[in-house]
């Protein structure tokens, strides 16, 4: 005979091992947070703003591996989701975009204020400059 209490661990175990497999869940597996960002073309550059809230600068690492940037940033209280009985409790941050063609990544530079975190991405200069006589 099954029990309760086996059914609600063999569950337990589908509901890891889905989630383990599922992009789509590596939140809750990893404990990290997927924050709002906003991804602008300007004339010369690229703007991306990213939404961090009660995150310290000290806390953000940005990397930039490849045609990819990833921030990640240690939230300074720990946020929770209740799910039935089931309570999640998230620490971190994660964004990875994939970077726009045609980025000067020497250039680029990031700024973090009340919240938000602006990386500016500048486009190489086109063309060559002509002297005027």
């Amino acid at each position: 005979m099954i029990t309760l209490d086996d059914f609600a661990s063999f569950m337990e175990k589908q509901m890891n091992s889905f989630f383990k497999d599922n992009a789509l869940f590596d939140d809750f597996i990893r404990k990290e947070l997927v924050p709002l960002a906003h991804l602008k073309e300007r004339h010369s550059s690229w703007s991306l703003e990213i939404d961090l809230p009660f995150v310290d600068k000290k806390n953000i690492n940005i990397t930039l591996s490849g045609d990819h940037i990833t921030v990640k940033a240690k939230l300074t209280k720990t946020f929770c989701v209740s799910r039935g009985s089931v309570i999640t409790e998230f620490d971190y941050f994660k964004k990875t975009i994939k970077l726009p063609d045609g980025i000067n990544t020497k250039q680029i530079s990031a700024k973090f204020e009340n919240g938000i975190l602006k990386i500016t991405m500048p486009k190489p200069a086109d063309g060559k400059k002509i002297p005027i006589e």
